[in-house]
């Protein structure tokens, strides 16, 4: 039998213990963190990705995180790399500057070296949401123009030498944020989470030698690229291309009463065993923050097609993934940004919708491996201010879940992080023991679902009521305006809707995206779009669809409407 040219030599029987031995450990980052921060974010709602990586930066295994940071987290490695040749066991390094390979300020990414013999192994890395990063806003999340007033922005900074922390740069960090006892909590999280993935790293190069851990990390890199082609291969060659339209940036032009809407344009061109994404024709970057480093955008693109090239989810996520995926866009355009640039909504935003684009794109190339379009946002809310019980400052950030897509032989998801999140609902009980907010409704939106021979899922609708003082809050939605599409005859999702009532009952507009003064007593509500449904309506189950009707995600009215069926 002929051996594995992927394998060059390695046992594979080894091969497969140490890759994944590797993947165990990203795993092992994702608990210690869990077990360790301080924000609610991060130890209940999983707002991180945990990496091994290695010496030249790119991700050999990824914990089960956050697809979002497939395409960024490697370059933001090897940013740290590039910046301090001179690395050395018991360094640590911070930083989130989105134009050297972070995303958005708030996602801060902790990076520490592994040695053995006194050989670089690699390294591991942790990128965290911080739920507040300084700039004017509580959490961080403000409409600004220029990426200057979007928080503490960190270059590759050296935080740690021979294992102790540089207290000069901790204390510009804790300078420059709302909650530096939690951020400091959240901080050490990080590093103890990075801890864990050096020691497992060591202690394979003390098993099997130095040479062939690096080896076979090499491999696990050629191994997913192989893969990837074979799976790549086997679906059809074809050219499609997709226009969407989003919501806006958040910023009111002079003389305009809305804000307004502009375009992303993707054409996929796929061949043998590769495929390559252009956003040629895209927009040109708005003023306000809803723009993308290309790293961004590409991990939109690579999170939509390892679920359609893979998925049966048998190929390890890394860097070798994406060798045969290119990704282009014109510099400059609301895909490319260039700094200064703002680019806090965009790194989950036009990821979110980047991903949606490929799918309706492939769908004329492999139509039984894509779905309808999604939730189309993360549905940002955030509060800050002064928690009256404590006299303390607060901040609270939430991801409100929103319909995934329905599939070729299945309804989509109710009320679940889509495509490029795989964040958890924060419990109620910890967001109301953590920030003067009461939680007054939450749940599912009925009729919010696309309709179609596979319905699409539902959103949420949750709402807070604000005590002990007006609140500064802030919120980035999409979808607000363009509906979630449907596929193969199935109908768009409901838009999303966000609003407050104020204290004497008046309800007003709240905006989809930037800040705003929530006085006491309001109720601030919000409403995740829905998702697209998949086929034509005509074609669903009539058990199915009475299903729907007793569990209240379809309305009697809307089962007349969409379906045409008064009596199912």
């Amino acid at each position: 039998m002929a051996e594995n040219p992927v394998l060059r030599g390695i046992d594979p029987a080894r091969f497969e213990v140490v890759k994944n031995a590797l993947l165990s450990a990203a795993e092992e980052m994702k608990i210690v963190l869990a077990k360790t921060a301080y924000s609610p974010l991060l130890k209940v709602a999983g707002d991180y990705s945990c990496g091994i990586f290695n010496a030249r930066g790119e991700m050999v295994a990824q914990g089960p995180d956050l697809p979002i940071h497939l395409g960024s987290m490697p370059d933001a490695v090897r940013s740290v790399a590039q910046a301090f040749p001179d690395v050395a066991e018991g360094d640590v390094f911070i930083h989130n500057d989105p134009y050297r390979g972070g995303s958005h300020l708030p996602d801060v990414n902790v990076v520490m070296p592994a040695f053995h013999g006194g050989r670089l192994l690699g390294f591991g890395c942790v990128r965290a949401h911080w739920p507040d990063v300084g700039s004017a806003t509580p959490g961080s999340y403000g409409a600004t123009t220029e990426i200057y007033g979007e928080g503490l922005r960190l270059p590759p900074v050296r935080l740690y030498r021979n294992g102790e922390p540089d207290p000069g740069i901790e204390a510009i960090i804790l300078a420059n944020v709302r909650t530096p006892s939690e951020r400091l909590g959240d901080l050490r999280a990080q590093v103890a989470a990075n801890r864990r993935a050096v020691e497992r790293m060591v202690g394979l190069a003390v098993k099997y030698g130095t040479d062939e851990l690096l080896r076979i990390m090499d491999a696990i890199l050629d191994y997913s690229e192989a893969m990837m082609r074979q799976a790549l291969r086997a679906l059809p060659d074809g050219e499609a291309a997709f226009e969407d339209v989003l919501d806006g940036d958040g910023v009111v032009e002079a003389g305009e009463a809305e804000d307004r809407t502009f375009r992303v344009r993707v054409a996929l061109r796929k061949r043998g065993d590769a495929i390559a994404a252009d956003f040629a024709g895209s927009d040109p970057a708005v003023a306000g923050p809803m723009n993308a480093p290309l790293s961004v955008t590409a991990s939109g693109v690579y999170a939509a097609l390892k679920m359609i090239v893979d998925p049966t989810n048998l190929i390890p996520p890394n860097s070798g993934c994406w060798r045969p995926v290119s990704v282009t866009a014109p510099p400059g355009s609301v895909v490319n940004a260039q700094e200064p640039s703002p680019v806090v909504y965009a790194n989950h935003e036009m990821s979110h919708r980047v991903s949606d684009m490929v799918f309706a794109a492939m769908f004329r190339i492999a139509p039984d491996r894509v779905m309808a379009g999604s939730q189309g946002t993360s549905g940002v809310t955030t509060f800050g201010g002064v928690d009256y019980r404590t006299g303390e400052p607060f901040v609270s950030y939430e991801s409100t879940k929103g319909g995934f897509g329905a599939r070729p032989v299945k309804d989509g998801i109710n009320a679940i992080a889509s495509v490029i999140s795989n964040m958890l609902n924060t419990p109620i009980e910890v967001l109301e023991m953590s920030a003067p907010l009461r939680v007054e409704e939450y749940s599912l939106v009925p009729d919010s679902g696309g309709a179609g021979t596979w319905r699409g899922g539902l959103g949420a609708r949750r709402s807070w009521r604000i005590l002990g003082g007006d609140l500064r809050g802030a919120m980035c939605f999409e979808r607000l305006v363009t509906p979630p599409f449907g596929l193969a005859g199935g109908k768009p999702g409901a838009p999303g809707r966000v609003w407050m009532e104020l204290p004497d009952g008046t309800r007003c507009r709240v905006p989809g995206k930037g800040a705003y003064t929530a006085p006491e007593g309001a109720l601030v509500t919000v409403e995740a779009p829905g998702a697209g449904g998949y086929g034509p309506p005509s074609g669903r189950d009539r058990a199915a669809l009475r299903e729907d009707l007793l569990d209240g995600y379809v309305t009697p009215e809307a089962a007349a409407r969409d379906y045409g069926v008064t009596d199912p």
